[in-house]
């Protein structure tokens, strides 16, 4: 019989609720964590959810933890009032589920357990699945970024990109379009692709495919084994955490790239045009190029110094 196990889906504030002590992250946004949706049904004695606060994706992740709860397991869900937690309650009730509500900290936490009959639980989970869109032949998932469209910032770099070849990484590569850009050029190009969500690494391993792929879950501004000596990296950063505007993510982006690079390598980056890069750039980069600006963003191609140079770590905001 398989043991009962307590789980937490995402960040859990330490002042907002008590996580128990043996609790497994499984979120596919924390790199390492074994993931809810793979969960086998009634295997979970507790569950907190951090719920999304993309309505599909959110109904989704419920749906599937109500899936993987224990007849006598209890759920916790909670999210910020503005970022979906106000929905929360009457989503579990269109489940079936029994509530119980409590707001803290502008948040609304709902207790629930699994309902003797689940309504529409299946249907939820199969709305937030992976799905190809036929008119960009693309693999995608609700919850994503930009995942129903290319997103601007990423489609004009990829009309900018030079053919490149040897061997590259793609840092936040999220459903891999870019990558797939570059190896239509070259189909020889060796790219790894490199993100903090599992979910976009199972599908740029569909939307790019054959021999010289690698993916590497992992968040960028933390990671201590990333690959170097590259002769190039492509990169559309993050520039929100946690739903807040973070410069330092953009330019964790940049640091890591000068370390992976080798002497000559070349970064060729995507930054929104309010975005203050630029000094970034110019300390780490022995040339800086501004290659084109449009839609609210430019377009960088910046290239390593053949000098020994010692690059700071990235800064990470707490």
């Amino acid at each position: 019989m398989t043991s009962l196990k307590n789980g937490v889906y995402g960040a859990i504030p330490r002042d907002l609720l008590d996580v128990p002590a043996d609790s497994a992250q499984c979120s596919p946004q924390m790199p390492g964590a074994s993931v809810l949706s793979q969960w086998p049904r009634e295997t979970a004695a507790n569950l907190i959810v951090h719920a999304p606060a993309s309505t599909i994706e959110r109904r989704a992740v419920l749906a599937i933890a109500l899936r993987a709860l224990a007849p006598s397991g209890r759920l916790i869900a909670f999210a910020a009032n503005t970022k979906g937690g106000s929905r929360i309650a009457d989503e579990l009730e269109g489940f079936g589920c029994a509530i119980e509500t409590s707001h803290k900290r502008r948040h609304q936490i709902v207790t629930t357990s699994r309902p003797a009959a689940a309504i529409g639980i299946d249907e939820a989970i199969t709305a937030g699945a992976p799905r190809l869109l036929p008119d960009l032949d693309l693999w995608s998932q609700p919850g994503l970024f930009n995942w129903d469209h290319i997103d601007a910032g990423s489609q004009l770099l990829m009309d900018h990109l030079p053919p490149l070849s040897g061997r590259g990484a793609d840092l936040g590569c999220g459903l891999g379009i870019i990558t797939r850009a570059i190896r239509r050029d070259n189909p020889a190009a060796n790219v790894t692709l490199i993100d903090i969500d599992s979910r976009a690494l199972e599908l740029a391993r569909r939307n790019v495919s054959g021999d010289g792929i690698a993916t590497l879950w992992t968040d960028v501004r933390t990671a201590r084994e990333l690959p170097t000596g590259l002769d190039f990296v492509v990169s559309n950063p993050p520039f929100h955490d946690a739903g807040e505007e973070d410069k330092t993510l953009g330019q964790a982006f940049i640091m890591q790239a000068a370390r992976m690079l080798k002497p000559g390598g070349v970064l060729w980056l995507t930054a929104n045009r309010h975005l203050p890069y630029e000094a970034t750039l110019k300390e780490l980069y022995a040339s800086v190029e501004q290659v084109a600006q449009a839609q609210g963003y430019k377009i960088y191609a910046a290239t390593k110094s053949s000098a020994p140079q010692r690059v700071p770590a990235p800064r990470v905001r707490k």
